[in-house]
């Protein structure tokens, strides 16, 4: 009897054991539909390639009298997506939403609820000095962490904010020096509208990582058609000193396109990161240049590798440094999947988050794009579903 209680147990241990996940971004266990396939238990930490499952546009619609749209950042936990709105305009605000898709494609998208995200006083912001970006969910917190790019040109500092799940103010955590907002110089600090465009959680939850979109003045140019050297930032602050604890460059890739019809603006920048590994990352690349029909973007994602980079905490500027950066991989190229995109458009892509497995047991990436409130020219609320592939 005893030895048969034993076996029991060690049965469902086993059984537990091997249903879990030991991924940084807590993706569901449970797939989202429960067909007759076999769950085939994948190495959660190992990704080769991705592979185009579907796209679903959100339709142009309001939540509370207020219009959807902006949807710069993504998380997915606890079978809840978290969308943050890009906006410096008041009410400040995330959603709740659903997002529900098999291996064949989104079966059901709704957006059910937003929040808005209160001043430190609990007041809402009127002239606001947040421009939020970045949206994940802790789950051992049980708090929302955003950043801000903030107001460089107006000295608006950026800001990583952490807020109850009810957009109540918690802190403000410290950045580095050299990331507060210098507008009277314009040999070091900041770019404006360049800073703190990317977030995750670490994948030792110890702390956060922060990426900034472009270099700092200091750092090297903005990225050109012509190569540069064009190093970003990607600092950890810690979670419990609230302080940063490391740092490691990240180097860009040149503009893809030069701008067309006569227009000039081109740029490109990291837009959003992943730790799926200890020191490893999913980076979303985002080069945008004016004057095209099908939306003027190129998005990649590239798998990083920080294992060897150099603490680049204290290096005051990467020109003539001696630094070791991190190394990056190609993983997906949005435009092998322009075709299936609505009227061949990759827009304004900005979020990137783990999604829950399907069900064969694959995890799943959901990419969602910044419609700017059609404020330049007409764009989507894209969402992109990828599967994984290990």
């Amino acid at each position: 009897m005893i030895l048969n209680n034993i076996n029991c147990i060690f049965y469902l241990l086993l059984t537990l054991c091997f249903g879990c996940s030991s991924n940084n971004s807590d993706p569901e266990t449970n797939p989202q539909n429960t067909d007759d396939e076999t769950v085939v238990v994948v190495d959660q930490n190992t990704i080769t390639s991705l592979e185009f499952i579907d796209e679903f546009i959100i339709e142009e619609q309001e939540i509370k009298g207020v219009p959807i749209g902006g949807l710069s950042g993504i998380d997915y936990q606890n079978n809840t997506w978290y969308l943050i709105c890009d906006t410096s305009t008041p009410p400040i605000r995330f959603y709740k939403a659903n997002l529900n898709y098999t291996k064949d494609g989104f079966t059901n998208v709704t957006i059910d609820d937003m929040i808005e995200i209160k001043s430190v006083a609990g007041t809402t912001f009127e002239k606001t000095p947040v421009d939020p970006e970045s949206i994940r969910f802790d789950s051992s917190s049980g708090n929302i962490l955003y950043t801000s790019e903030g107001s460089i040109n107006n000295g608006i500092d950026p800001a990583l904010i952490e807020i109850s799940i009810q957009g109540d103010h918690i802190k403000n955590y410290t950045l580095p020096t050299n990331f507060k907002a210098n507008s009277s110089d314009d040999t070091s600090g900041p770019r404006h509208n360049g800073v703190l465009e990317g977030l995750s959680i670490s994948f030792d939850k110890k702390g956060y990582w922060v990426s900034f979109e472009l270099p700092l003045i200091e750092d090297g140019p903005e990225p050109d058609i012509t190569d540069t050297e064009s190093p970003v930032r990607i600092t950890k602050i810690d979670k419990t000193s609230g302080t940063p604890e490391s740092q490691f460059a990240y180097e860009l890739d040149p503009v893809s396109r030069e701008p067309a019809l006569g227009t000039e603006f081109k740029v490109n920048g990291l837009v959003e990161i992943l730790e799926y590994d200890d020191q490893q990352f999913l980076a979303l690349e985002r080069s945008f240049s004016s004057g095209y029909i099908d939306g003027g973007n190129t998005v990649k994602i590239y798998k990083v590798d920080a294992t060897n980079a150099t603490n680049t905490l204290s290096i005051d500027t990467f020109v003539a440094a001696t630094y070791t950066k991190a190394t990056k991989t190609l993983l997906f190229d949005f435009d092998t999947i322009r075709k299936d995109l609505t009227n061949g458009t990759i827009d304004n892509l900005e979020g990137i988050t783990f999604g829950p497995t399907l069900e064969d047991g694959s995890r799943t990436i959901v990419v969602i794009s910044d419609n700017n409130f059609n404020s330049f020219f007409p764009q989507y609320n894209q969402i992109i579903a990828l599967k994984v592939v290990p």
